[in-house]
């Protein structure tokens, strides 16, 4: 990888999760929630300033893109998949994502409602993190990590491979779905459209 490129994982997430995106199981609609579109809208467009002119939002709420080849061998079309729409479970108006500069692996308590800590003694995994930056909600909503995290890791690799053509790969599709916090994330994917060989599903972890 080029040494100079400078990441844009991060930066991509924490715009990505002030959008309110949650799904809604009481909806029959596909998606059951016009607010999902707003991100996959503003993926769209991101997408198509990367030069990736084939980027579409469909009726359904889905996002297809796809990375041209830069290979010449003959390998299978690979999908990169991650879901736009965070759980209903909790609210996602108005969420403030919050940088932990440097853990120092105490607990964190979230300024919005101090009730709210994030331990080492709950979430063992924490104290591995120790030196490193850490984001987090604000305390009265969720963060959406699920999946905007993956939103975001997939965007990057777009982003990334766009810019490098030397690069050598296969063609890369991405696919960006709604409504799998309920259930119905495939629901509406159009697979001959997708005509892929290979799923990759990213995930915040």
């Amino acid at each position: 990888m080029s040494l100079s490129y400078k990441f844009t994982v991060a930066d991509r997430f924490l715009k990505y999760v002030t959008i309110d995106t949650q799904s809604d199981p009481h909806s029959e609609s596909q998606p059951s929630t016009e607010k999902q579109k707003d991100l996959s809208r503003l993926l769209v467009e991101e997408l198509h300033q990367m030069g990736i002119s084939d980027a579409h939002l469909d009726e359904h709420g889905y996002v297809y893109a796809t990375v041209p080849s830069t290979s010449e061998k003959n390998v299978p079309v690979v999908c990169f998949c991650s879901h736009v729409d965070t759980a209903p479970d909790c609210s996602g108006t108005g969420v403030k994502p919050i940088v932990h500069k440097n853990y120092d692996g105490k607990d964190i308590v979230l300024p919005d409602d101090s009730t709210q800590v994030i331990s080492p003694k709950q979430h063992p995994y924490l104290e591995q993190k120790a030196g490193e930056d850490i984001i987090t909600a604000s305390g009265t909503t969720l963060l959406g990590a699920d999946d905007k995290a993956g939103v975001a890791i997939i965007m990057d690799m777009a982003h990334y491979l766009i810019t490098h053509p030397q690069v050598k790969h296969g063609t890369i599709r991405i696919l960006f779905t709604p409504d799998e916090e309920i259930g119905r994330g495939v629901d509406k994917v159009d697979i001959k459209k997708l005509g892929v060989s290979l799923w990759l599903y990213a995930r915040r972890w």
